[in-house]
């Protein structure tokens, strides 16, 4: 047995080395002999933590065994500045990279991926070449930096509510800001969460 592995993971293990397609969660719990999903669920996720497992951030189903554990660390998907609208900016053709990163240190979840700053529309929190950690979702907290799709264009931006405006505001006051209408070609893709500085 793998030393401070639960019986239960080592059997999730030997499930997941066979490499089946489409093995759910609930077949596994009949395998291993467990009635809940989340059960297995659970032990999946213990074993990610402890290094034994990598799973894809926006595809949580998808994970790759590891030779040898990796405490603490994710690949955070890296994308492309891609002009296609938010489904193509997520789209795995728009991926340039895999980054790993520590879940602690940067407060990685399964919905991070990470763009490459252009620009110094941002300055000085966030420099050209700088690594922006984004936490995927639909709507985030007025005044929250977040990477929005604005007509077809990805960008970077403080984000705020006014009635039915949506204000685009840059860090750097060379820059003005941007009104939209609600409803307008702009969609929020999801809220910056960390920045790590280029060269680091």
């Amino acid at each position: 047995m793998k030393e401070g592995l639960h019986p239960r993971q080592v059997a999730i293990l030997r499930i997941l080395k066979r490499g089946v397609e489409g093995l759910s969660l609930r077949d596994i719990a009949q395998e291993i002999g467990v009635r809940s999903p989340a059960t297995v669920s659970h032990h999946i996720r213990q074993l990610e933590k402890k290094g034994y497992l990598r799973r894809n951030p926006l595809y949580p189903s998808d994970y790759t065994l590891l030779r040898d554990p990796v405490k603490d660390v994710v690949y955070v998907n890296l994308y492309g500045w891609a002009s296609c609208g938010k489904e193509g900016f997520l789209s795995d053709s728009n991926i340039l990279d895999r980054v790993p990163l520590s879940t602690r240190l940067f407060g990685v979840t399964d919905r991070s991926f990470l763009v490459q700053a252009r620009g110094d529309s941002m300055k000085p929190a966030i420099q050209e070449g700088d690594l922006v950690l984004v936490d995927q979702q639909p709507r985030v907290e007025t005044n929250a930096m977040a990477l929005v799709i604005c007509e077809e264009e990805p960008r970077i931006k403080k984000v705020i509510f006014v009635e039915d405006r949506i204000i685009l505001v840059s860090l750097n006051l060379a820059y003005p800001p941007e009104i939209y209408e609600k409803g307008e070609d702009l969609v929020i893709v999801g809220k910056v969460q960390s920045v790590i500085k280029f060269g680091l």
